[in-house]
C-alpha cells in the first residue's frame, strides 16, 4: 500500500468511524430485540436476510458511491431527513412501534448519505435502501385481509393439480383432505409476507444480474408475483405428498425443517427459468434484426 492510499484510508476511517459508532449505539438494541422477538416468527424470518443482503449491497457499491460523489449535490435536505428519522426512532423505540423504529434506520442512513456525499450518493445507494423496506412488518389487519384469498387460491390450485394425478384429495376452504390426512394451509405457506419475501428475492436477483434491457427487468419484476404464487403451490403440493406417502410425522418434520428451503429453491429455479426464456427471445429478436445480442 502506498503512502497516499494509507492516508486516504485513514481519512475515510476517521470520517466514517464516528458515524458507524453512532449507528451501532442506536440500532444494536433494536436489532437485538428483533432477533429475539419478531424475527423468531416464521412469517418474519426473512428479516435478518434482508438486512444482511442490504448491508452487503451497500459495501459492494461503496467504491462507486465514493467515485461519483464530489460534494456538489450536498444540501440541507439531509438534515431534515435526519431529524425525521430521529423522531421516528424516538417514537418507535419508546412506544415499541416497530414500523417507526425500522423505518428510522432507513431514513437515517439516507440522511447520512445526503449530508456527507449528496444526492448522487443517494442515487447510487437507492436499491440497498429500497431493499430494506422489505424488512418492515406490515399491519396485521392488512396481512389478514389479503392472506385468506391467497391461501384459498393456493389450496385450490394444489388440489386441482393433485386431482389430475389421481390422488384422493378434497378441499374444504383452506383445509386439504388427502387419504386419511387433513392439512391446513397456514399463513406461512401462502401468506402475504411470503409473497413479499419472494418478491424481494426476485428484485435482488435483478439487481445482481443488472440487465441492460429496461423492458426485460420490468417484465421479470412483474412476473415475480405469479412465480411466488407458483412456488407456494409447489411447497403445498410437496408437503401434501410427503404426508400422504410417509405419514403425518414426516409431513410435520418436513414443514419445520425443509419447507422454507423448497419454497426458495422453487422460486429461484422459476426466476432463472423465466429469465432464461426472456434471454432466448431477446437474443432471437436481435438475431432477426442482424444485431449482436446483449445481456
Amino acid at each position: 500500500m502506498s503512502v497516499y492510499q494509507f492516508i486516504d484510508s485513514k481519512s475515510i476511517a476517521s470520517d466514517w468511524l464516528p458515524i458507524a459508532v453512532g449507528l451501532l449505539f442506536l440500532y444494536v438494541p433494536t436489532f437485538y430485540s428483533l432477533a429475539t422477538g419478531l424475527w423468531t416468527n416464521e412469517d418474519q424470518a426473512h428479516g435478518p436476510i434482508i438486512l444482511l443482503l442490504s448491508l452487503w449491497l451497500m459495501i459492494r457499491q461503496w467504491p462507486d458511491m465514493l467515485k461519483v460523489s464530489d460534494g456538489k449535490s450536498i444540501t440541507n435536505t439531509g438534515w431534515v431527513v435526519f431529524l425525521a428519522g430521529l423522531l421516528c426512532y424516538v417514537i418507535g423505540r419508546s412506544q415499541q412501534i416497530l414500523v417507526f423504529e425500522i423505518s428510522s434506520f432507513i431514513l437515517i442512513l439516507s440522511a447520512i448519505l445526503l449530508i456527507k456525499k449528496g444526492f448522487v450518493a443517494l442515487k447510487v445507494m437507492w436499491f440497498p435502501l429500497f431493499f430494506l423496506l422489505f424488512m418492515i412488518p406490515l399491519p396485521g389487519s392488512l396481512v389478514s385481509f389479503l392472506t385468506m384469498p391467497m391461501k384459498m387460491a393456493v389450496s385450490y390450485v394444489a388440489e386441482q393439480i393433485l386431482f389430475l394425478f389421481d390422488y384422493p384429495i378434497a378441499r374444504n376452504g383452506v383445509i386439504l383432505q388427502i387419504g386419511q390426512y387433513q392439512l391446513l394451509v397456514a399463513d406461512a405457506c401462502a401468506g402475504l409476507q411470503t409473497l413479499l419475501t419472494l418478491e424481494a428475492l426476485g428484485l435482488f436477483y435483478l439487481n445482481l444480474v443488472n440487465h441492460s434491457s429496461v423492458y426485460r427487468n420490468v417484465i421479470l419484476a412483474i412476473l415475480v408475483v405469479p412465480i411466488s404464487f407458483s412456488a407456494n403451490v409447489i411447497r403445498v403440493i410437496v408437503l401434501t405428498l410427503i404426508t400422504y406417502h410417509f405419514g403425518d410425522a414426516a409431513g410435520q418434520g418436513f414443514l419445520h425443517d425443509f419447507a422454507g428451503m423448497v419454497l426458495f429453491v422453487s422460486a429461484l429455479v422459476l426466476i432463472l427459468s423465466v429469465d432464461g426464456i426472456l434471454q432466448y427471445f431477446s437474443n432471437k429478436q436481435y438475431v432477426n434484426k442482424g444485431l449482436r445480442p446483449c445481456a
